[in-house]
């Protein structure tokens, strides 16, 4: 060995030395509040990796077990075909836990020259997108630095502390049904976030689905395979081939090829994969071409609604036209009301008499929630039918648990009253609408303050929330509909049509279209372009309420003129009215299920069947008038507020 090679390695030596001294003590003082760690290499090719902690040299081959100063390597934890995962700590950020990507292909990858540029373009691109997405979505990790450090590269992500839900499922039994739909109504925007930003995730399956130990909810992880749309495309050129066996779609796996509908074939897969507790190769017949998860389920006795069975076996289709398009159509079937049985074939000889009315329900108060000290002018239920909000002209939101009535919380950000809320489809964020023109963002689980939106001139009295939760819509006394980007509040355009107040806005459940209640007509818009379809008239005095049926075909009016108008909401054609109401109508409501409209009356909540008009039930029990009704998502539920300041409970026998 030469005397320049001997004097280097002394010099390494004897750096590594006194780095370790000073590095042990910068380390006691680092972990001064929690308990020392080991150390690791992250050379692949180091014969020993683990290191005594404090060192910022790897005592078996020499490289650096601290990366830019900050970052100390402390286990690996997951390995793949493009390199490994390790436990970190950053000491920039109080010591808080990491994520550490070292890019290091496999030797077949590193031979192929094409491979490996490939393997780098997917690392490098991961990184952009982790960038791009994680910073903008709570459920995604958030990027903290890509670099390279002696000729490999690394990204250095947001750990998140929590489990997959594969470890989820070996530590307890299969999931059931309202885990699944937990699962589908946690996880679906998370996609459609990702869809809409021109992103397939390309490998969705139990392992890389965490559920984050803070909060419960469900985060995606590894985006090492994913893959950026070609701009205004809806799907991805030939490409690599991508995905994990089982989980992944034909068309990633054959051709390359990925579309939104892939991500949702491989949510699918994940569903039934939960829900069975079997291995997958069990559960599909490559003989008959068919899934057997319902079989499995048979087995043991267990079974789904017929609703998530639809959805479930739509997410599988073989052929990607047949599957869902998009995460948003999932969640509207998801969340529509159980379809009914198809009506028998008619018979072309034999005249036969109209079905009757469903059976009258009897519908009793089962509590009464007190603690607003002024009117309650507006309610919303989140969408698993446990929390309740109530917003009042004292200025207030209260939340409550809907199943004791207990009080959860007492929002009081609102200067002035408020006339609207809405909870968001994934049960994160409420919206107030009020009367100082502005609109307010909640976080519904904690009661935190997001953001305030202006732009109105005058107070907003009502707001609606699109479907897929991306859009927000508010009406104002100012004449204008104002349509937000739910998640950054910026503002995506106005709508000018109406001449006089807007009271009451509602989107159809497809999320395409858009109803505005104001003098004494309705307009009909195109939610996505803003677009003017046409205007409803026949009502003689203000439309104070719009309300759209779960299946989307008909539209509740309410009116000052003690009427409701129910209309076909895709020609504008008048069905009927219904009459008989002893006040103004300022609320209407339509069942889950699409058989009931429901609307107050002076002190009293008539309640209507849709299809005949007919008058099944009256409720009686407010001492002053009612002026907003909300259904709970599975319809046996019914909450009206009041100007006698009180919300009361509603169930029906």
């Amino acid at each position: 060995m030469s005397w320049s090679a001997l004097r280097s390695r002394s010099l390494v030596s004897q750096e590594l030395r006194r780095d370790t001294l000073a590095t042990r003590k910068h380390y006691h003082k680092l972990n001064a509040r929690s308990p020392a760690r080991m150390s690791y290499c992250l050379n692949p090719n180091c014969p020993k990796p683990q290191n005594l902690p404090g060192v910022n040299f790897c005592t078996s081959c020499g490289s650096k077990l601290v990366f830019r100063n900050r970052y100390h390597h402390i286990k690996p934890i997951g390995a793949g075909g493009f390199g490994k995962t390790f436990l970190a700590k950053d000491a920039e950020r109080m010591d808080a836990p990491c994520v550490i990507k070292q890019f290091f292909p496999s030797r077949e990858i590193q031979a192929d020259t094409q491979a490996m540029a490939k393997a780098t373009q997917l690392f490098e691109q991961e990184a952009r997108q982790l960038l791009q997405l994680g910073e903008q979505h709570p459920q995604i990790p958030t990027l903290f630095a890509y670099f390279e450090q002696d000729r490999y590269l690394y990204l250095v992500q947001q750990y998140i502390e929590g489990h997959d839900l594969w470890k989820e499922l070996q530590h307890h039994e299969a999931f059931s049904e309202k885990q699944i739909r937990d699962l589908l109504m946690d996880l679906l925007p998370v996609l459609q976030f990702i869809h809409e930003h021109q992103v397939i995730h390309r490998d969705i399956k139990p392992t890389n689905i965490v559920r984050r130990n803070s909060d419960r909810k469900l985060v995606l992880i590894d985006f090492g395979v994913s893959k950026q749309l070609a701009s205004g495309t809806l799907l991805t050129t030939t490409g690599t081939k991508a995905g994990t066996e089982g989980y992944a779609p034909l068309e990633q796996l054959r051709g390359g090829k990925a579309y939104p509908a892939s991500d949702l074939f491989s949510l699918g897969v994940t569903c039934i994969n939960l829900l069975t507790a079997a291995e997958l190769d069990q559960l599909y017949d490559p003989l008959e071409g068919r899934w057997l998860w319902k079989e499995h389920l048979r087995k043991k006795r267990k079974d789904v609604s017929v609703q998530l069975s639809q959805v479930l076996d739509k997410l599988l289709k073989d052929y990607v036209k047949e599957r869902y398009q998009s995460a948003a159509a999932v969640l509207q079937d998801l969340t529509a009301a159980s379809t009914p049985a198809p009506p028998p074939t008619p018979q072309p000889k034999t005249s036969l008499p109209p079905l009757p009315p469903p059976q009258i329900q009897i519908w009793r108060c089962v509590r009464t929630l007190k603690g607003h000290s002024d009117f309650v002018y507006a309610i919303a239920i989140s969408p698993d039918g446990e929390t309740l909000a109530s917003g009042s002209n004292d200025s207030t939101i209260n939340l409550w648990q809907l199943g004791t009535g207990n009080l959860i919380r007492t929002l009081k950000g609102n200067s002035y009253k408020v006339w609207s809320v809405a909870i968001s489809p994934d049960g994160q964020t409420l919206a107030s609408g009020n009367s100082d023109s502005t609109i307010k963002l909640w976080q519904l689980g904690t009661g935190n303050l997001i953001r305030t939106l202006t732009g109105h001139s005058d107070g907003v009295h009502s707001v609606a929330i699109s479907p897929d939760g991306q859009t927000l819509a508010s009406g104002s006394f100012d004449s204008t509909i104002k349509l937000w980007q739910l998640g950054t509040g910026n503002l995506i355009r106005t709508l000018t049509g109406h001449p006089n107040w807007v009271r009451s806005v509602a989107i159809s459940p497809d999320g395409q279209t858009l109803a505005s209640g104001s003098d004494s007509t309705i307009n009909i818009w195109q939610l996505g372009t803003g677009k003017l379809l046409q205007t409803l008239t026949g009502h003689s005095d203000e439309v104070w309420s719009v309300a759209i049926s779960p299946d989307g075909q008909t539209l509740a009016s309410g009116s000052r003129d003690s009427t409701i108008k129910l209309w076909e909401l895709a020609t504008g054609k008048l069905i009927r009215t219904l009459s008989g109401h002893s006040a103004y109508v300022n609320c209407v409501a339509i069942s889950p299920d699409g058989q009931t409209v429901a609307c107050d009356s002076g002190r009293t909540i008539k309640l209507w069947h849709l299809a005949s008009g007919k008058l099944l039930h009256t409720i009686t029990g407010h001492s002053d008038f009612v002026v907003f009704i909300s259904f709970s998502p599975d319809g046996r539920t019914l909450a009206s507020g009041s100007y006698d300041k009180t919300i009361k409970i509603w169930r029906c026998d």
